[in-house]
């Protein structure tokens, strides 16, 4: 008789919580990434490579970044530039730099940090890739090679980099255009004599993790440096996962690696950003292939918090950055 009680006591209950809309408890927020753990060494050639004339360190990596200044002109430029490094006590090696496809290299500023012994990397937004293909472009790809020939120094240039980005599909078309267009514009750099450009093929992490970042690669022949643009955003995840299937792709390719741009958000919090940074140095120097790296110092303008990056303001991510370009294996020594 107890047990058929409290058989019809249960039944009672589910019956009333099922009424009054009773749900289970939602869970918590998921618990953060261990980012103290050994990372993965994946990308590990050695080299030497074959990277054009802007050659990679013989060991350790380039450090680098792009600094948001308070107003895109010369004097801008350098203050923003010249701030970050008195902060850091050191001159970055590369100076990450963004063109609109009209916009020429080897401005006053770019002139001036050249002169310090800093060099650039020229992340040039071309614009559709069929009407390049048309020839619709063609003075104004003359014009940029002869400008970049003019500077008389080695470069870094991605072509419209993150070609593999969704919102980008209306003007890349499709990998084979893109391809395509990347081959007719480097045959234009090389009819103009701009041969002191290396070329940086740079997707996204998200377009490796999709499956769909390869679809856009020109091929070895083409390419002098492999890049990813990695960044923890919408995402808290270990620098080494999110950029996991990138690394295993160009570890088959006989290139050095650059990460064009990185960066751990506001919205994660100081100390997560903190660990993000130390845990990204880590895997820098697990993964030797990867020769230089580039910070994104910036807040862009109408982003939401997790798309705001800029480490200045916050001083445990700060110090974890701080840490990572005085490390001596972020101070590898030049080669001409």
């Amino acid at each position: 008789m107890r047990r058929a009680l409290t058989g019809v006591l249960v039944a009672t209950l589910v019956f009333l919580s099922a009424c009054t809309g009773d749900k289970p408890e939602r869970p918590g927020p998921p618990a953060a990434p261990d980012l103290s753990t050994r990372p993965q060494a994946v990308a590990v050639r050695p080299g030497p490579f074959a990277a054009g004339p802007f050659v990679p360190p013989p060991s350790g990596a380039y450090v680098g970044a792009w600094i948001k200044p308070e107003e895109l002109t010369h004097v801008g430029r350098l203050a923003a530039v010249g701030t970050l490094e008195s902060s850091l006590g050191r001159r970055l090696d590369i100076l990450n730099t963004y063109r609109r496809f009209e916009q020429m290299v080897g401005t006053e500023s770019d002139r001036e940090f050249l002169a310090q012994g800093q060099s650039l990397m020229i992340s040039w937004a071309t614009g559709d890739n069929r009407s390049i293909l048309d020839g619709e472009h063609d003075r104004l790809i003359r014009q940029q090679a002869r400008a970049i020939r003019k500077i008389k120094k080695p470069v870094l240039l991605r072509m419209r980099w993150e070609m593999d980005r969704p919102n980008l599909r209306a003007t890349m078309w499709s990998g084979a255009d893109y391809i395509a267009a990347w081959k007719y514009v480097r045959a234009i750099f090389r009819q103009q004599r701009a041969d002191n450009v290396s070329w940086v093929w740079c997707p996204t992490a998200e377009g490796f993790i999709r499956g769909d970042a390869p679809d856009f690669y020109p091929g070895d022949d083409q390419v002098d440096w492999t890049c990813v643009d990695v960044y923890a955003g919408a995402l808290f995840q270990p620098i080494g996962e999110l950029m996991g299937p990138f690394l295993r792709w160009a570890a088959q390719r006989p290139k050095p690696i650059v990460v064009g741009e990185f960066g751990v958000a506001k919205a994660w919090g100081s100390a997560n950003r903190a660990a993000w940074l130390r845990d990204a140095e880590r895997t820098f120097k697990a993964n030797q292939q990867i020769k230089a790296v580039a910070y994104f110092e910036s807040d862009p303008e109408g982003n939401s918090p997790n798309q705001q990056f800029q480490l200045t303001g916050d001083n445990a991510a700060f110090k974890a950055f701080h840490s990572l370009v005085k490390d001596p294996y972020f101070n590898a020594r030049q080669v001409d």
